[in-house]
């Protein structure tokens, strides 16, 4: 166990306590200005902003440029230099304080309301420095420090008095390597899951037809011909869902699907629910293979999306549309061509409203479908399902990754 000055997880070399330090002490710290006027679209320099940062405290590159010239001669930032953001875009304290570290000499600069960092290298490792000031509860004392309402900001020669507690050099290299494999796995993972999605679109474009047209471009094998063209309410019932909302969740009872999970939670086919009620007269419940969309959604895009509710006894709360295909149709494959291509746009257009727009069973009964005979229909159903189970698994690891970094951060910095 860690004390105080010690972290609860440690290098078996290491020991002793930590040294307390203040921010200013990390090394020479330079304020941003105003470089706006440099801008430029061939400019040499990349541009480090307020919307440089990310809640996971990688660049973001907004595609800002900006000239060689003598005022952004002394922002030109160099490689392991440190750049941290003092204001943020809202008041929930997501972005300020976060650091980004330079990954190459003379390729940046850095604009007003950043901070420039530069390592006093015989005592600081800037990778470890990188990994404490984004720590969650490391950062937080940033955050506690900040001013103003619906955009907060902080001082720099306010926050460079806060303390902090660093090891040695060599332990500080050690546990900055240590995150560094971290954070490449995570990368790595993340790079495969955004494959993945390229991937599927790709699928998605091909092997449905293209506007005007009735064949797709890509096919199984031993499938030919024109798709058929019917009204969406030709080919299913229709009725809606029950009267549930968060307020009604329980931690455990019958279980139930709400509107706002299909855009949070489940794919195109739905196989288990983690979401229970207790049950009220009245309830609409499953008999398995419904296809479910959403009533109601803060985008037109939100609420064109569909899924299968592949089980029987799961409650179907209020503000979904609920579709029970005949025979003729594949329940998965229609769920595939709702949330996707022209059928979706389709939806997109027939949304109503606002703040909230609206999607109803009678604007589902007048979508064109397009759909292959159904042996066809199924082998397209589960291709891009088997795909959404591929790419959940992908998420899964991902976020079980980003879990163990947290921890680790935790149990490693003071």
């Amino acid at each position: 166990m860690g004390n105080n000055y010690t972290p609860e997880i440690r290098f078996p070399e290491f020991d002793g306590n930590w040294g307390q330090r203040k921010l200013k002490e990390f090394g020479k710290a330079t304020g941003g200005t105003s470089i706006e006027s440099e801008f430029s679209h061939g400019g040499k320099y990349k541009v480090i902003s307020i919307g440089s940062y990310s809640e996971n405290s990688t660049y973001t590159d907004q595609g800002i440029r900006a000239n060689e010239t003598e005022k952004t001669k002394s922002r030109v930032l160099n490689k392991n230099d440190l750049t941290m953001i003092l204001n943020d875009k809202t008041s929930s304290g997501r972005i300020i304080g976060r650091v980004l570290l330079i990954d190459e000499d003379n390729s940046y600069v850095y604009n007003q309301r950043t901070e420039r960092i530069e390592p006093d290298k015989k005592y600081y490792d800037s990778q470890f420095l990188y990994q404490l000031l984004n720590a969650d509860s490391i950062r937080s004392k940033i955050i506690q420090s900040a001013q103003g309402n619906t955009q907060i900001y902080v001082n720099w020669s306010s926050i460079s008095e806060l303390e902090y507690l660093v090891p040695i050099k060599e332990e500080q290299t050690q546990i900055a390597e240590f995150f560094k494999q971290l954070d490449d796995m995570i990368a790595l993972h993340q790079q495969e899951l955004i494959t993945l999605k390229q991937t599927k679109q790709g699928f998605l474009q091909k092997m449905f037809p293209k506007e005007g047209e009735f064949v797709p471009e890509m096919r199984f094998p031993g499938f030919s011909g024109r798709w058929e063209e019917r009204k969406l309410g030709e080919l299913a019932k229709f009725s809606k869902g029950s009267g549930y909302s968060k307020s009604d969740l329980t931690d455990e009872g019958e279980p139930i699907i709400l509107y706002g999970r299909l855009y949070t939670k489940y794919e195109t086919v739905i196989e288990s629910v983690d979401t229970f009620v207790k049950v009220k007269e009245n309830s609409v419940i499953s008999k398995g293979n419904e296809v479910i969309v959403p009533s109601s959604g803060e985008t037109p895009e939100d609420i064109s999306r569909a899924s299968v509710v592949s089980i029987p006894g799961v409650i179907l709360g209020g503000d979904l549309n609920i579709i029970d295909p005949i025979c003729d149709i594949d329940p998965v494959f229609l769920a595939v061509t709702i949330s996707n291509g022209t059928q979706q746009k389709e939806l997109s257009r027939r949304a109503q409203g606002k703040s909230v727009v609206h999607l109803h069973n009678s604007d589902l009964k007048n979508v064109n479908l397009l759909y292959p005979e159904k042996d066809e229909q199924i082998l397209i159903g589960q291709f891009f399902k088997r795909f959404d189970e591929t790419i959940a698994f992908h998420q899964q690891e991902l976020q079980l990754l980003k879990e163990t970094k947290k921890a680790f951060l935790q149990k490693m910095f003071i």
